[in-house]
């Protein structure tokens, strides 16, 4: 008798929320936690083409730490699109501008680079401060 491998039907899938709050954690520590949750890793049904993950909401993401001196060293490029419309920006700027980026960046480096990663980053969601929109849904804390 041939073992088949289980696969969650989409009905069988429960999605939670997780309020996670950044206030003195490290960037990419933080970034493999998210990024644990949103792919549903920690679930005993994970299923790696699926969507078996939960929504986080991500607070105080404007005191998350950088290690080292990756406050000025670390540079993020992006392109306008025109030839030689190339933009880089270090860390310390990019925190000026919009502090949430620096989790969504580095969240996005460890999610895959496919059709589910887009699907999975929508459901994270990132705030300046401490206090965000999402008390309807009940969001569980999220300690590491």
């Amino acid at each position: 008798m041939p073992v088949t491998t289980y696969v969650p039907k989409a009905s069988e899938i429960r999605n939670d929320w997780y309020v996670m709050d950044a206030d003195g954690k490290t960037l990419g520590r933080l970034a493999t936690q998210i990024a644990t949750l949103l792919r549903g890793k920690h679930k005993p049904d994970f299923t790696p083409f699926m969507k078996t993950g939960d929504f986080v909401v991500v607070v105080n993401a404007e005191k998350v730490c950088l290690t080292g001196r990756k406050e000025t060293d670390k540079v993020y490029y992006r392109h306008t699109g025109y030839p030689g419309g190339i933009r880089k920006e270090t860390a310390r700027q990019v925190r000026a501008r919009r502090p949430e980026l620096l989790v969504r960046r580095a969240v996005k480096g460890m999610l895959p680079k496919n059709k589910l990663g887009r699907q999975l980053r929508s459901r994270l969601k990132v705030y300046v401060g401490p206090h965000h929109p999402h008390e309807a849904q009940q969001p569980k804390p999220w300690t590491f």
